[in-house]
């Protein structure tokens, strides 16, 4: 038997496998990943003050892209450099760093999942694997008790073929053509003569076109003058949540005493779809209190996920009106006015720690969307997250 068997070898299981050896070396791990890597394909950033010190030292062991000189966002009418020093990490350094950090035996990939339940968990191929806890930290799961809208995303990683002369990230650019969402165009500088350059859209179906997403990167590099190579990609349907019952949510994900520590549990930003911050501190409370029997460690997780649910409620009621109140094509509005607002409250927004007087700040003023229409908005239910996502 083993002591932990984390099923989702994703950014919430990698960092809970982490920082549960690193308390306890000599507690018995199996981090369970049906791939053939660990944290897929992916890119995740933050800012520096997304996390605390003790968070911070967890991701240390990652190789990283770090910008100290801050980030740009620009919007039709208005652009902005803020100071807040901005990181990023590729999943291949990710899956790197864990071989390293990680014990051999304590990484299975090619293992794919098909059971949990609280003594254990069973393959595909039949095998199963009892354990002392069992720790749910696979990807979101489309529910039909969560509503929202879709985040759709393609990224391209280029090497142009002269300096690109981009110094900081571009964070949002909205001065593209909106295609019936709120569309911005994100792009890191990773090197003298490397981008990074990822398409998005805040829209009210989960339809990732790749062609066309894929015409429009060829498009917007054109126009900036970036020519080069291909390096990778990624593509990605994330949840906009604006409400739902959280509670039926994750009673439909499994029998109780399996602890559920990552997105599919609710651990995710509602409206950005942000996780990493609350998958670092996820990870360090799984590792404070790793001795405690399963059942122990599930109630305290349920909990941790009740609280979640209550604090992000605001960001909930700034989906609604994101994607109900404010038509496609003007959705950006909203965003470029927040843009106009003090940096410690940006910065507190994005960490998903808004406080009773940024809430006010954020909603007073001439607002992007008509009174009216906000009141239905933020009184509204939204559309369900039932959708599947596109091949």
């Amino acid at each position: 038997m083993i002591d932990l068997a984390i099923v989702g070898g994703g950014l919430a299981g990698g960092l809970a496998a982490l920082a549960v050896h690193r308390a306890h070396p000599h507690m018995r791990i199996t981090l369970f990943e049906a791939k053939d890597t660990l944290g897929g394909n992916h890119r995740w950033s933050w800012f520096t003050s997304d996390l605390d010190a003790d968070g911070t030292a967890l991701l240390a062991a990652f190789r990283k892209t770090e910008w100290d000189a801050g980030y740009t966002v620009r919007f039709p009418g208005h652009e902005r450099c803020l100071s807040s020093t901005y990181r990023s990490l590729a999943s291949y350094d990710f899956d790197a760093a864990l071989r390293r950090e990680l014990p051999q035996e304590a990484v299975r990939t090619q293992a794919s999942v098909t059971r949990l339940a609280p003594d254990g968990v069973t393959l595909e191929d039949g095998e199963h694997i009892p354990a002392r806890v069992v720790v749910d930290c696979r990807d979101f799961e489309p529910s039909p008790h969560l509503r929202g809208g879709w985040q759709v995303f393609m990224g391209r990683h280029l090497r142009t073929a002269t300096p690109h002369d981009v110094a900081r990230p571009i964070v949002m650019d909205a001065r593209v053509r909106q295609h019936g969402a709120y569309r911005f165009v994100y792009t890191l500088p990773l090197g003298a003569e490397e981008l990074f350059v990822e398409d998005t859209y805040y829209a009210d179906d989960p339809v990732l076109d790749r062609n066309a997403l894929s015409g429009r990167i060829d498009r917007y590099c054109e126009a900036a003058g970036w020519h080069g190579d291909i390096l990778g990609g990624e593509t990605g349907v994330l949840p906009v949540i604006t409400g739902g019952d959280l509670a039926a949510h994750r009673r439909d994900l499994g029998p109780p005493g399996v602890v559920r520590a990552g997105a599919r549990g609710g651990f995710v930003h509602p409206l950005t779809s942000y996780t990493l911050p609350f998958a670092v501190a996820n990870a360090l409370v799984l590792a404070r209190e790793a001795r405690l029997p399963g059942e122990q460690l599930a109630a305290l997780f349920d909990k941790r996920a009740r609280d979640h649910w209550r604090a992000m409620r605001f960001y909930r009621s700034l989906g609604r009106m994101l994607f109900d109140a404010a038509r496609p094509e003007e959705r950006y509005r909203v965003f470029e006015r927040f843009y106009r607002l003090r940096e410690p409250l940006v910065e507190r927004f994005y960490a998903g720690r808004t406080t009773r007087l940024d809430k006010l700040r954020i909603l007073s003023g001439k607002p992007p969307v008509s009174v009216f229409a906000a009141i239905r908005a933020l009184l509204g239910k939204g559309r369900p997250l039932v959708h599947e996502r596109s091949p």
